[in-house]
């Protein structure tokens, strides 16, 4: 009895992959070793990049409100400090928006926090 090989159901598995793999440089994109192996690790980069983004996101955050708090007389650490004793609940998030396009209101905050 001739030997059974599923080939529609392991072709269509590595052609699976390899659209996956469509945009990625040389033999990353079309040999089936190498772009299982680079779409396996993108995975895990993947994983490990949303963790960083939220990160680099509050990094910049903090460096928004560091420049607009300084033009106003005040270190960042001295701002939160402020508004953490004031008992203003506001995240730094909103705070870095305040003061990249409504410095107004952002000015308003830091006066609150002085008084």
């Amino acid at each position: 009895m001739p030997r059974s090989v599923n080939h529609v159901a392991s072709r269509a598995r590595r052609k699976k992959i390899l659209k996956l793999t469509r945009g990625y440089f040389g033999c990353r994109r079309n040999v089936w070793t190498v772009a299982k192996n680079t779409w396996e690790k993108g995975l895990t980069y993947a994983y490990r990049d949303r963790k960083n983004k939220k990160r680099n996101f509050r990094s910049l955050w903090i460096q928004r409100i560091n420049a607009a708090a300084r033009q106003e007389g005040l270190s960042y650490s001295q701002l939160m400090g402020l508004i953490h004793k004031a008992g203003i609940e506001i995240n730094r998030k909103v705070l870095a928006d305040l003061a990249l396009n409504n410095p107004a209101a952002f000015k308003a905050v830091v006066d609150k926090v002085k008084a």
